[in-house]
């Protein structure tokens, strides 16, 4: 594996990684309250919302723990290992839980006389970013499912050929 794809992969997650941590400390807690000077009705609606958005970005996060640990084991030629599947099996999970925070607020947003500003439209393009958010999340586990079963069967079959020799 190239040295300087390798660092320039891990710079980027660690980019991403400190986007998220900005975000989750800045950002979403700033746009919440921000949302909620300019509008005071959202003011219920400011901490559920608020939280699923920080635990969201910490379902990114975790999945970019996992893609560098996945790296390492790459560097070491341990991939086809089952060490490696548990990492895969924890992006997936941080990707089901993910999919799962969105469907629980599009479900809200769905459900709930929710107040608006002006005509309503800002409580439908919620609803439609979490339930595209919904659609991408389960697409990305289902295609992360399937690709985990490479390195299971490339670990079996170098099990086999060491049998063999």
């Amino acid at each position: 594996m190239s040295r300087v794809l390798v660092t320039v992969l891990r710079a980027g997650i660690v980019a991403a990684f400190l986007l998220g941590l900005f975000a989750q400390i800045v950002v979403v807690p700033a746009t919440a309250a921000g949302e909620v000077d300019a509008f005071p009705p959202y003011a219920p609606l400011q901490v559920p919302y608020g939280t699923a958005a920080i635990a969201g970005v910490g379902c990114v996060q975790v999945a970019l723990v996992a893609v560098w640990r996945l790296l390492t084991l790459a560097e070491r030629d341990a991939i086809f290992t089952p060490r490696a599947l548990w990492w895969v099996d924890t992006v997936i999970g941080a990707l089901v839980v993910e999919t799962v925070l969105a469907l629980v607020v599009g479900g809200h947003l769905a459900v709930t006389e929710i107040p608006s500003p002006d005509d309503g439209m800002d409580v439908v393009g919620a609803l439609g970013a979490a339930l595209v958010t919904v659609g991408v999340g389960a697409s990305f586990a289902l295609l992360v499912v399937i690709l985990r079963q490479l390195p299971q069967k490339a670990a079996r079959l170098q099990a086999e050929r060491a049998g063999a020799v």
